[in-house]
C-alpha cells in the first residue's frame, strides 16, 4: 500500500487549509483499515488530526475537532482533510497513514506553511 499527499503548501492565515490522499495498491474500504492524518510542527512531535475507518466511522483530536473534516471519496480511492481558519501554528508537515493489524502505511508528508 502506498500512500500520496496532495494540497497547497502555502496557506494565508484565517483561510481553510485542504489535503487529499490518495491510495495505492488497496482500497479505503477493506475490512480493518483505518486512515488517518498526522501532523508534525517545526521541532514538535507527532500530532494525530483525526482518523477514518474503513467503514467511514470518523475520530478527531478533541482539541482540533472543532476546525477539521475528514472525509473520503471512494471513486478516487481518496480520503481528505479540511482544516478551517489556519493560523501560523497549523504550520507543518502533514501526513496521510493507512494502518490495519498488521502494519502502517505512511506517505511522504507534505510541507503546508500558514503565512501571509
Amino acid at each position: 500500500v502506498q500512500l500520496l499527499e496532495s494540497g497547497p503548501g502555502l496557506v494565508k492565515p484565517s483561510q481553510r487549509l485542504s489535503l487529499t490522499c490518495t491510495v495505492f495498491g488497496g482500497s479505503i474500504t477493506t475490512y480493518s483499515y483505518y486512515w488517518r492524518w498526522i501532523r508534525q510542527a517545526p521541532g514538535k512531535g507527532l500530532e494525530w488530526i483525526g482518523s477514518i475507518g474503513y467503514a467511514e466511522d470518523i475520530y478527531y483530536s478533541p482539541s482540533l475537532e472543532s476546525r477539521t473534516t475528514i472525509g473520503r471519496d471512494t471513486s478516487k480511492n481518496q480520503f481528505y482533510l479540511q482544516l478551517s481558519a489556519v493560523t501560523p501554528e497549523d504550520t507543518g508537515v502533514y501526513y496521510c497513514v493507512g494502518a490495519d493489524t498488521i502494519g502502517a502505511y505512511w506517505g511522504q508528508g507534505t510541507q503546508v506553511t500558514v503565512s501571509t
